[in-house]
């Protein structure tokens, strides 16, 4: 085991040769100065005493990036841990939504794939609580070498239940990296979270879902829900923001990073997804990074493909991993469900740090 590499599910080219990286880079330096930079993702002041208190309601807060603090079944749970202040050389355009020494005591770490920009591990280490982490094929040894000894690796559609929430891990279209010698060595995907009495679609009964006349009516857009067209850089303005309602016992689907791929309707056939949290980021230039990373729009179809009710867009806004901006990112995800006809509130943009929470209470 120690020697296998993991692949896709397609046969699809992988630009990451250094000939690849090399004229990337050569292209980044030009562009880099026409991009304009001073979009900040609008900050709301976290809910520190719901967070720390809630033990009922489902929730999701966006922390930046892949990361997110979702509450469901009563565990905290983590995806990605990436407190980081900079990546590489490039300083983080925000800080996080909460600071990681807010964050109660965290139950599970789901970890996508092991780049580093989705895996810190001085982040994991200053999680407080039990952390069983939740892991890729073949990333289980690094961790145990870095000290953590409860740990978890899933091929996939392999599942694990925790305190009756089922985690399974589902393919995404990736590839890792963390040295020069461990190409692929780790698997990649993403995760979703059910809870005990969740209705599971049988596989192959693929449908589109659309949301309900009551469920759409429960949605007030406000300035939050779409921030980036009219918030200024700093914090989210203060105003009360009512998302709309989920099922009691929601179905979560954290994509972690992907390409685009047929694996998205697959995973459509065999979950009732109600949110999808995508990325929409690091897609520029889209020659090098489309094996690697969904546009906008092809986050768009992905969510149309699983059939999910709601996308939560994440991976902009943090770092500088590519050439589009974060402004760049949502005003193109926004062209694009214009031109798709789809409801204004299927889209939850949260601002760093806002809880959304998917059940009334």
């Amino acid at each position: 085991m120690r020697n296998k590499r993991f692949a896709n599910q397609d046969q699809v080219e992988q630009h990451n040769s250094l000939k690849q990286f090399k004229r990337w880079r050569q292209e980044r330096i030009r562009k880099l100065k026409l991009k304009d930079y001073s979009y900040r993702v609008p900050q709301a002041e976290p809910d520190l005493p719901f967070l720390t208190g809630n033990k009922e309601i489902p929730s999701i807060t966006w922390i930046g990036h892949s990361t997110f603090l979702i509450q469901l079944g009563g565990l905290n749970i983590v995806t990605d841990p990436v407190w980081s202040g900079q990546m590489a050389f490039q300083k983080r355009l925000a800080p996080p939504g909460i600071p990681i020494e807010d964050v109660p005591p965290v139950d599970v770490v789901l970890v996508s794939h092991s780049h580093y920009d989705h895996l810190s591990i001085a982040s994991l280490r200053r999680l407080t609580g039990g952390k069983q982490l939740l892991v890729p094929a073949g990333l289980g040894a690094k961790l145990k070498m870095k000290g953590f000894s409860s740990i978890k690796e899933l091929h996939w559609w392999e599942s694990v239940t925790i305190k009756g929430v089922k985690f399974t891990f589902v393919p995404s279209q990736h590839w890792t990296r963390r040295n020069p010698w461990d190409t692929n060595s780790s698997h990649w995907g993403g995760w979703v979270m059910e809870t005990a009495g969740t209705h599971r679609r049988v596989k192959g009964a693929r449908g589109k879902q659309k949301t309900t006349d009551a469920m759409a009516a429960s949605y007030q857009e406000t300035a939050a829900a779409s921030a980036w067209k009219e918030e200024q850089p700093g914090k989210a303005k203060n105003r009360p923001v009512e998302r709309p309602a989920v099922p009691a016992s929601p179905t979560i689907y954290f994509a972690g990073d992907s390409g685009y791929f047929r694996g998205f309707k697959e995973i459509g056939s065999r979950f009732q997804i109600d949110v999808a949290l995508m990325p929409i980021g690091a897609y520029e230039p889209e020659w090098f990074m489309s094996p690697q990373h969904v546009s906008p729009e092809e986050a768009l179809q992905a969510f149309e493909d699983t059939g999910a009710k709601w996308f939560v867009p994440m991976h902009y806004g943090a770092f500088k991993l590519a050439d589009d901006t974060p402004r760049e990112a949502l005003d193109r995800l926004e062209a694009e469900r214009c031109r798709r006809c789809l409801e204004e509130e299927r889209i939850i943009v949260l601002p760093l740090g806002e809880t959304w929470k998917l059940a009334k209470s």
